[in-house]
């Protein structure tokens, strides 16, 4: 059993080994796919960008350099672009031209506005209020036609934009730099609109040195970001260059709001686009938690790791089980069949014996000239001792019967007159069966002596053990009170012979019989080691008891 727990307690440790060891080569793996599928995923992201922002760069630098300016102050001058620039289709919420106007031309700057059916041809600031012309000494910047004409984009020409702080700045980069520009994000159509990104190209005329206005495109942040939706392995932020530690962020419905990145964690990986003659710093969240899916992902693996090596020892233990037990039976059975032959084998011995015996007791108790009924009572007698002496060897499982129960039992008769004194020993099979036909002969032959008693005992059994151990000596005396040659029945002649010869003999000892003035007595002695006879209660001890398994 041992053995079994130890190879169980083994395969467990090892499948617990193995499982930890897969669970932690899944979670590297885990880890490493997720961290090369997000970055995969991320660069094509930011490639995609990448492109969509030069797509729109290039539309503007095409716009300008198919815009034609004889006069600044001409109506309608975006509309022969008007099919070239939504060829593109980049999505931009408004295409406008901005001219840069001299003082002596606002007049007519006013007129042509006016003319090309917008409602309020007047000039104005940024912030929509009225400029007084005749104060005007330098030239300003004026938005002279959009695309698309709405309800909401009509109000917008007639605005200078010489006072805003971001289309200011970003026309004046792109007169310094005469390329492309974008500008800080800011609102879009008015101070409520979408957050976006302008774009201005410098419109040079042919052999001029300053340019003579600008085309201005712009676009809202959300699209320029590819804001991906709920399936996306990330979401993308916008670093504000308005504002230090700042970031643009984008919802599912494309509302762009400001977030510092104080306020969360430090982005998953960033990446660097350009647009406008600027670079832009794009930022990317990873929408689940790579190493806590790693570890579910492990923790997953471990537990069906442990649970098949579990299912294995349970296995493994309940077929070896099944097989010790199986062994087991197989041994008590092998060692009950050889008990039971030994039983077998010593019933055979102990039968013969007690036949040969009552053979003897029939043969000399029915001998030829004896009285029939005094045989036939003395026959049943002796059987009767012969079967009680059996019935207690066989409760006792032939190990033995103590001494005093052989006066007990109804065999004997007139036992309840008998005295009896003595170490209450257990004497062997083999005398048990003499010493029982000993007491009967002896108690049987009293009968005469017993009417001249009253109550008092008249016969005595009494027997000692003397000497060392090893050379102990049972000594056993039989005397019979108030009763002499002429008062007690003769022994008979099988008596004669037991009492004489067949139970000293039995117990390898000596015995004799002989009257006093006012007893007959009967002595018998014999060596303790006969009458006890351990080696053959060691036998009927090994045959009588239970096989033990051998445990594994």
């Amino acid at each position: 059993m041992v053995r079994l727990g130890f190879i169980i307690g083994f395969i467990a440790l090892l499948g617990a080994l193995l499982s930890g060891l897969a669970a932690y080569r899944v979670h590297d793996q885990e880890l490493a796919l997720d961290r090369i599928a997000l970055a995969r995923a991320i660069d094509v992201h930011a490639s995609l960008v990448q492109d969509r922002l030069t797509e729109r760069e290039l539309l503007a630098r095409v716009a300008s350099g198919l815009f034609r300016a004889p006069s600044v102050i001409k109506p309608n001058m975006l509309e022969p672009l008007r099919s070239a620039i939504y060829a593109f289709k980049t999505d931009f919420v408004v295409a406008g031209w901005i001219a840069r106007l001299k003082p002596n031309e606002l007049a007519a700057a006013q007129t042509a506005i006016a003319g090309a059916g917008f409602p309020n041809p007047q000039l104005r600031s940024y912030d929509d209020k009225p400029i007084n012309t005749a104060e005007i000494t330098q030239p300003i910047d004026v938005l002279m036609d959009l695309e698309p004409r709405s309800n909401e984009t009509k109000t917008l020409p007639g605005r200078s934009y010489d006072q805003d702080p971001v289309r200011s700045a970003m026309l004046t980069r792109a007169r310094a730099e005469k390329k492309s520009v974008a500008s800080d994000p800011v609102p879009l159509v008015g101070g409520n609109g979408a957050i976006g990104i302008i774009v201005a190209a410098p419109v040079i005329p042919e052999g001029a040195m300053e340019p003579a206005g600008f085309v201005t495109f712009s676009y809202e942040l959300a699209s320029l970001m590819l804001t991906n939706d709920d399936m996306s392995l990330f979401a993308v932020a916008l670093r504000d260059p308005r504002k230090e530690g700042g970031e643009l962020i984008a919802n599912d419905q494309g509302v762009v709001s400001t977030r510092m990145v104080a306020d969360g964690p430090a982005p998953s990986a960033t990446r660097t686009v350009s647009f406008g003659g600027r670079d832009w710093q794009l930022g990317y969240y990873a929408k689940t938690n790579s190493m806590r899916r790693a570890e579910q992902t492990a923790i997953i693996v471990a537990a069906i790791g442990f649970a098949i090596t579990a299912m294995v020892c349970g296995l493994f233990g309940y077929v070896a089980y099944n097989n010790l037990r199986l062994s087991r039976e197989i041994q008590v059975r092998i060692g009950f069949e050889r008990r039971l032959t030994a039983v077998i084998d010593e019933l055979n011995h102990r039968v013969k014996n007690i036949l040969a015996v009552i053979q003897s007791i029939v043969t000399r108790t029915l001998r030829h000239g004896s009285d029939i009924d005094i045989a036939r009572e003395l026959l049943i007698g002796r059987i009767h001792a012969m079967s009680n002496v059996v019935s207690l060897l066989s409760e006792s499982q032939w190990q033995g019967v103590k001494l005093k129960g052989l006066f007990e039992a109804r065999a004997i008769p007139h036992a309840d007159r008998i005295a009896v004194t003595g170490p209450d020993i257990a004497v062997s099979a083999r005398a048990a069966q003499s010493l029982s036909l000993l007491f009967f002969e002896l108690a049987s032959h009293s009968d005469e002596g017993l009417s001249l008693v009253g109550k008092h005992p008249h016969i005595t059994a009494t027997w000692t053990v003397t000497g060392e151990e090893g050379d102990e000596v049972f000594r056993f005396r039989w005397e019979e009170f108030n009763t002499s040659e002429a008062t007690r029945r003769p022994d008979s002649d099988f008596g004669l012979i037991l009492l004489d010869r067949v139970a000293p003999e039995a117990l390898g000892g000596t015995a004799k019989r002989f009257f006093t003035d006012v007893s007959y007595v009967y002595e018998l002695t014999a060596p303790m080691e006969t009458v006890v006879d351990m080696t053959e209660r060691d036998r009927t001890d090994k045959i009588s008891a239970p096989v033990r398994p051998v445990r594994s």
